[in-house]
This record gives structure tokens, sequence and C-alpha cells, in this order.
């Protein structure tokens, strides 16, 4: 009986201490998981994948952003995580590892002949001797994220909390209509877990007695970061692309299709990512 009062009261104060250091780091959003009822201990490693050859904006890992090259922004956001105990660009171009060793950064060259920036983690993963460890947590971070909240970071690692958790990432609210709407944009439908049910670029779920006239506080919007323990990020790249994947380009459909679950949290914060010139523009106009 005494055993089971001390451990009802350690696990207690596990939970009030880990929940005053979200509130002291300020992690004001939402994770679907953070319920505190097994406490895992694991190691997080950040990488960011920056890739020259951009099809619609090559080079763009070191455009310049206020001064500095878009992938040091990006690296020092992440860097700024209370989480990340390393943070690691992983690149295909000898132009962008010189940049990151220029500024101090930690850095470690790819294939170029990788499809994605998942594939691109893989390899720094399995670089560092990882394959086989359901420990520690992969965070793919996007390199043209400059501006990238640490706090989210922060709170795509909480999901982690729960050693069921094999694949997480964040979703946020949309925020108007024409988003929902726009094919570049990715939706998501969510179980009342927080599981991800689908991934779309369709309108999803589809309102049928409002058709297009729907209310966009409904639906939810993928934000393109990933964490995933490093024993299963080994095997998902080495599943087959799906029929799912191949119809929405989408390859989180691949881990769906192979009977994987994406756990996610939500996001209060807008992510300013740069796909284009043009994007870059925009970024840069409202920065001044």
């Amino acid at each position: 009986m005494k055993k089971d009062v001390a451990f009802f009261v350690g696990r207690r104060f596990l939970e009030f201490f880990y929940n005053s250091a979200l509130k002291k780091f300020q992690l004001n959003d939402i994770c679907f998981l953070n319920c505190g009822c097994t406490m895992s201990v694991n190691k997080f490693i950040g990488i960011i994948p920056a890739r020259y050859a951009s099809t619609r904006f090559p080079g763009k890992p070191l455009v310049d952003i206020i001064g500095k090259p878009m992938i040091q922004r990006v690296y020092e956001q992440a860097k700024k995580s209370n989480r990340l105990e390393r943070v690691i660009v992983a690149t295909d171009n000898e132009l962008i590892y010189k940049t990151v060793q220029g500024f101090g950064g930690e850095v470690l060259m790819t294939s170029a002949e990788h499809p994605s920036g998942t594939d691109r983690c893989a390899e720094v993963s399995e670089q560092l001797g990882l394959n086989d460890d359901a420990k520690t947590v992969i965070i793919n971070i996007q390199g043209d994220e400059p501006f990238i909240e640490p706090s989210q970071i922060d709170l795509l690692c909480s999901c982690f909390n729960q050693e069921a958790v094999l694949i997480a990432t964040l979703v946020r609210k949309f925020s108007n209509t024409e988003d929902v709407a726009s094919a570049n944009t990715i939706k998501v439908a969510l179980a009342k877990s927080g599981k991800a049910l689908y991934f779309s670029r369709a309108v999803i779920p589809f309102d049928r007695e409002a058709g297009l006239d729907f209310d966009f506080k409904n639906y939810h919007q993928h934000i393109g970061i990933y964490a995933y323990r490093a024993q299963t990020l080994a095997a998902i790249t080495q599943l087959q692309p799906s029929f799912l994947e191949n119809t929405e380009k989408l390859e989180q459909l691949r881990w769906l299709e192979n009977g994987y679950e994406i756990f996610t949290s939500i996001s209060n914060h807008e992510s300013w990512s740069v796909d284009t010139p043009e994007d870059l523009k925009k970024m840069l106009q409202r920065l001044q």
C-alpha cells in the first residue's frame, strides 16, 4: 500500500514538474498526448534537410534574409529549442556545407539522389548509427522556414512522452476559406485522439450540406514538420511508394497506407515558408 502511494505521489510530482516547465518555456500550444501518464526518456535530434537544386527556387538555402543566409536563420531558430540535443544540417551541396561550417553550425554531406527530406534525414540517422534506436527521435525541420518558432519544435517533441508514438507532426486551424479551398495547402482530418485519419489537397471533410460555403474554422492545415523515432524512420524510408502517395503527391500517405499511425499536435503559430522567389519577396516586405 505504501509503495502504491509513493508511486502515485512520485508520478504526480513528475507531471507537475513537466507541466510547470511547459508554462515556463511558454509552450502554449496543444498536444493531444500531453497527459503525462507515461514518462518516457527520449533524446531529440533536429535535422534540417537543405537541397541546393530546388525546382522552384534553386539555391534557396543560401538566399539572404536580412543579412543572413536562410539556412542560418533556420539553424539559429532550431538551436533555441529547449528539447533538441543537436541540430544538424543535411545537404548535398558543397557551398551549403561550407556556409554552415562558416557560421559554426553542424553539417553532414548526404546523397544528391534523395527524393525527399525524409530520406535525407534517414541517411543522417544512419550515419549516426541510429537505425535500431527507438529512444532517439529525429525532428525533420523544414529548411525554408527561417522564422520557425522554437516552441513548435518543443511541442512536437512533447508528443513522444507516449512510447506508442512513432511518428508525429503539427497542424493548425485554418484562418480563411481561400486557403482551405486551395490545392496548395494540405488538409488533414483528425480523430478525436489526435491521430491523423487522412491528408489531402482536397477539402476534407467535404461538407455535403454546405458545399463550398463551408466554415473554415472546422478545418485543419498540415504544418510540414515531422518527427519520427529513428528506428521508425529507417523502416518507413524502405517502403515502396504507394497509390495514395502517388495520387496526392504526399509522402505521409505512404506511411498511413502501410499501417503507421501519425499523431498530431495543434499549433497556434502561423508558419512563414519560402517556396518561390515571390514568397521571399512577400516575406521581406512583411519584415520591413
